[in-house]
């Protein structure tokens, strides 16, 4: 094949979306002791690696390794990608569900469900070095761009709680929709989206005084409201478009931010409930809790390519490439 027939191959097969990603996704189960592998080049599952029991939220560190927290373990599991193998525990303290870290990675935030806590710890040590009261049964976990800010969600309080990390001292408590789930900051850190589960909403903050700015309502064809039950939520990198899994519903959400119009809807698995992009902003891999799989959807064709099976009632994804 000469050069420039090779290069009119890759076009085309760029402009439809056909080039193979590299890297794995790393799946965490809610029932399984185990994370699923899939290659992202062939859709399919590779393997498994094994680790603390109830594996639920995840990401990478600074230095790419992979941090999950395991509920039924109070900690979190760090593994290195390169071998797929546990470096350590991290103790989280009880009934750990979601967490983000410092940007310099030096201190874990995360909600402990039970306790109705905030909690820090020290990355290094494993060592609580805070703790704050929240509302009840606190969940999504952001870190604010510049790091002195960090974002609680109560899912009973229906309110999310805004810490001075500095201090340690809660701020401002905005009012959310009822049952306030994951967060996402805009790019540019200007506007806090904050999904709703059980009002099919989400809420749009301005994080310089932290006023409501809006407010986004979901409706699928055919699905119920109480059905329509958002969760994980993810922007692009310009910060021009949004994906919100809209849970029970069974479908994906395209937002455009600017307008804050649904563009398009995508049916997936059974009850989506979090969403991750590939480097390339081409792929969307929407991870389903009931049907126990993950759907790879084409972001540029905005339809569904494949379904993997993974484990039993999987949670969260995450990439490596």
């Amino acid at each position: 094949m000469t050069a420039r027939r090779a290069a009119v191959v890759l076009a085309a097969a760029l402009f439809c979306g056909t080039v193979s990603a590299q890297g794995t996704a790393y799946v965490s189960s809610e029932k399984d002791d185990a994370l699923t592998l899939i290659d992202l080049s062939t859709m399919s599952v590779k393997g498994t690696v094994p680790t603390c029991k109830r594996g639920r939220h995840m990401m990478l560190t600074p230095d790419r390794k992979l941090l999950v927290a395991c509920t039924d373990s109070n900690a979190a599991d760090l593994i290195d990608p390169a071998t797929n193998q546990s470096l350590r525990r991290i103790p989280l303290g009880d009934e750990p569900e979601a967490f983000d870290l410092s940007p310099d990675g030096k201190t874990i935030y995360v909600s402990n469900e039970d306790d109705g806590e905030a909690s820090f710890i020290d990355f290094a040590s494993g060592k609580k070095t805070k703790a704050v009261k929240v509302g009840g049964e606190p969940e999504g976990v952001k870190v604010s761009l510049d790091g002195k800010t960090l974002y609680v969600t109560s899912e009973v309080a229906n309110l999310v709680h805004v810490i001075d990390v500095a201090s340690g001292k809660i701020v401002k408590n905005i009012k959310a929709g009822k049952r306030p789930r994951r967060m996402a900051l805009t790019p540019d850190g200007q506007q806090l989206w904050i999904t709703n589960e059980l009002d099919a909403t989400v809420t749009i903050v301005n994080t310089a005084d932290h006023s409501v700015a809006g407010s986004l309502k979901f409706e699928v064809k055919g699905a119920r409201e109480q059905d329509i039950t958002p969760v994980g939520i993810q922007m692009t990198r310009d910060g021009k478009r949004a994906f919100v899994a809209l849970g029970r519903a069974n479908h994906v959400a395209f937002v455009d931010v600017p307008t804050r119009k649904v563009t398009q809807l995508v049916l997936v698995g059974k009850r989506a409930w979090n969403v991750t992009l590939d480097k390339a902003e081409q792929r969307l891999y929407v991870v389903n809790g009931l049907s126990d799989d993950v759907t790879v959807v084409d972001v540029a064709g905005g339809k569904a390519l494949k379904s993997i099976p993974v484990g039993r009632v999987p949670y969260g994804l995450v990439i490596v490439e």
